[in-house]
């Protein structure tokens, strides 16, 4: 009897090592992570962490508790083997999960979460996205995993032993019930109100601890149960307090009124081509004139010399599919989810193309991949576009790349087309090549094998591809009366592992140049601080359109813009002005880094942006 009934308890023992097995290998994956950790604080991510553990082990235990019960009363069920197959299946699927979650936190900086999922109606672009992964490795890790899970299984729960016949079943079932009911208390993470969530294991200041001590196939559940959900923001103050902070940055967002546009023209003209080019990935670190490194992108860099440059603008969010939205409809990104993932929200933003088509515009889109890709070609769609040119668009012996079309076959399609645009034209090109696995068509410009290598060379080759396409794009009719718009769709963590949160990991560079630029502000360096949001205003303005409704893009070139930049990040925003940045978590409620002369009330304005921001999502 003892046997048999202590069968379940080791049962849920085991699945509690599994976890803490799984835990044992994030922390040896991230390695240089966690040597910067203490040891007390290496083993308190393994403590607090028990609480997600138990409740994801009571979650997988249900089942074979419930089969306990039944095979009680049923003889003939075939109990051992059922649980058995189910241990094998699951334990596997969570083995995998563990394993995958190892590489998306090393690129993304956050525990797996549902995430991954939008990216499921474009396989080909997810597999090339993973392209850069130690793919070996990550199998090798997969199969020690499994391998010692097996291992474990047989040591803690063995075999099933049969119950004996002297004990009656209807008391074997009442047993087997009383332990499922006990299921309830781990379930919870324990006998408080509240169920167990993330905030419950977050211990620590330092962000990769807390991120240590979550466990990642509950949090990858978890975020599938509420994925649905439009899970509202619990309050930083009161909304009238949040709105007359925001007021002062954004009066239209909170229906203010704003003051009157007081921006000198840099243009020309004021019905100007405009050519509107983000750049993959183009982190900061990576653009000298921007001050990051030299040499990488010298064909932006002199470009720069020629136009006006915008030297401290920050992404506002961290994915391609939330800088397409913020550069062209100036608004703002959401900490858990994306405006893009839902169509009839993104109907009602404001776009460029569209305020432009009212001008007199014809437009065109041009991406060498899929724009089923992250929903992305929903949102253009409804922006208006007279032409979309994607992948299938391009010959197939120019899709030289996992993601399709590389830089240089992209431009040359542009340059192409342009001959025959009628003007004035809007018309956006998005560069793909820079994006993961970074194979790119080109001699090795930057030796070495390592992520950070190959990321350098692939931004230069979209630099020499930029360049290539200018050489000649100076020489067409159009040039002249032409202004280009080039910016990057987010940063990167490359070079120098950045943090997830970490305000070089945003930074990006933002350039007006071309023909239609006034010869007195060539070379002109602007160095307000800004955010991808603005953009759209800034354009607006110079082309003397309404930009009313664009209620969070801020006019950058008037005397009286506002230093300031406004970013999310997994569950979390930062805040950027003169005085230094302040990032804040939304999962504990406390900041992560600040420095010391950023007042309370930068966080405090952060904090009301993102409650008005999330408000406005929800209404949309």
């Amino acid at each position: 009897m003892k046997n048999r009934f202590a069968f379940q308890p080791r049962y849920f023992l085991f699945w509690l090592l599994f976890f803490g097995l799984g835990r044992a290998l994030f922390l040896s994956y991230e390695h240089n992570a966690a040597k910067q950790l203490s040891f007390s604080t290496l083993a308190a991510t393994f403590g607090y962490g028990l609480r997600l553990d138990a409740s994801a082990a009571a979650y997988v235990c249900l089942l074979p508790f419930v089969l306990f019960i039944v095979g009680s009363l049923v003889p003939k069920l075939p109990l051992r083997g059922l649980i058995n197959a189910y241990s094998a299946a699951v334990g596997a699927l969570l083995a995998l999960l563990t394993v995958v979650d190892l590489e998306l936190y090393r690129t993304w900086g956050f525990r797996l979460d549902d995430t991954p999922l939008q990216y499921l109606n474009s396989p080909a672009e997810m597999t090339a996205s993973a392209g850069s992964a130690p793919v070996a490795l990550l199998l090798a890790l997969l199969t020690g995993l499994g391998l010692a899970s097996w291992w474990l299984y047989r040591r803690v729960v063995g075999r099933l032993p049969e119950l004996p016949l002297w004990f009656g079943r209807g008391r074997a079932a009442l047993a087997s019930l009383l332990y499922a009911a006990l299921l309830v208390v781990p379930l919870r993470g324990g006998t408080q109100q509240i169920p167990v969530n993330q905030s419950d294991v977050y211990f620590s200041r330092i962000a990769f601890a807390n991120h240590a001590a979550l466990n990642a196939p509950w949090n990858f559940m978890n975020a599938l149960v509420r994925r649905t959900e439009e899970q509202p923001l619990v309050p930083f103050m009161a909304d009238s307090t949040a709105r007359r902070l925001v007021a002062g940055l954004y009066p239209r967002a909170v229906g203010a009124a704003a003051p009157a546009d007081s921006a000198v023209s840099v243009l020309t003209t004021t019905r100007p081509n405009v050519l509107f080019i983000i750049l993959e990935s183009f982190t900061a670190k990576l653009v000298g004139s921007v001050g990051g490194e030299k040499g990488v992108t010298p064909n932006l860099d002199s470009l720069a010399r020629t136009g006006i440059l915008f030297d401290s603008i920050y992404a506002a969010g961290d994915r391609s599919q939330k800088g397409l939205v913020s550069l062209l409809s100036g608004y703002p990104n959401q900490p858990t989810t994306s405006i893009i993932k839902f169509p009839r929200k993104t109907e009602n933003l404001p776009h460029l193309c569209r305020t432009l088509a009212t001008a007199g515009y014809s437009s065109g889109y041009y991406y060498g991949g899929e724009l089923a890709f992250a929903n992305m070609k929903s949102y253009l769609q409804t922006a208006g576009y007279e032409h979309l040119t994607e992948r299938v668009d391009f010959a197939a012996a120019d899709q030289n790349s996992k993601w399709g079309a590389h830089d240089g076959v992209l431009f040359n399609r542009v340059l192409s087309d342009l001959a025959r645009q009628r003007q004035p034209f809007f018309v956006t090109a998005f560069t793909l090549s820079s994006h993961e696995p970074f194979d790119v068509p080109m001699k090795t410009r930057f030796p070495g094998q390592t992520e950070e290598d190959l990321f350098r060379n692939s931004v230069f080759y979209t630099d020499y591809a930029l360049g290539e396409f200018l050489q000649k794009a100076r020489q067409q009719p159009w040039y002249a009366n032409t202004l280009l718009v080039l910016a990057a769709d987010h940063g990167h963590i490359l070079p120098g592992n950045s943090s997830n949160q970490s305000p070089q990991k945003f930074h990006i560079p933002l350039l007006l140049a071309g023909g239609a630029i006034r010869p007195e502000n060539r070379g002109r360096v602007v160095s307000t601080i800004g955010s991808q949001t603005d953009v759209a205003a800034t354009l607006l303005h110079q082309l003397h359109l309404p930009a009313a409704n664009y209620v969070w893009s801020r006019d950058l070139l008037t005397p009286r813009a506002t230093p300031f930049a406004f970013y999310t990040f997994n569950n979390g925003f930062g805040v950027v002005s003169p005085s230094g940045i302040a990032t804040y978590d939304n999962v504990s409620r406390h900041t992560w880094e600040r420095d010391a002369a950023v007042p309370d009330a930068q966080v405090r304005l952060g904090q009301a942006l993102e409650q008005v921001s999330l408000e406005d999502f929800a209404r949309r």
